[in-house]
């Protein structure tokens, strides 16, 4: 898929804590977006998910990316070092 978009897959530095794919900006918003719902049925979640992800607005995900990009850089240019955010 990320030949289709002309992206280059770079690979994930080992035990790097700073470019961590779980540190993408997403999942602060979305765990406060969903902080102290209750869902009775896995299909009420993944609606509520879809909801979520549909109403967002395209600048969030070039935010978040933009930001990977930048932590890249400075742990690339600190030679691997601890980035703080």
């Amino acid at each position: 898929m990320a030949a289709a978009y002309g992206w280059e897959i770079l690979p994930h530095p080992a035990h790097s804590s700073d470019l961590a794919p779980s540190d993408f900006h997403l999942f602060g918003p979305l765990k406060r977006h969903l902080g102290g719902m209750a869902f009775e049925t896995e299909d009420d979640l993944i609606g509520e998910l879809r909801n979520w992800f549909d109403n967002l607005d395209v600048d969030f995900f070039r935010v978040g990316i933009n930001s990977l990009l930048s932590r890249r850089q400075k742990c690339i240019d600190l030679h691997g070092d601890y980035v703080e955010k």
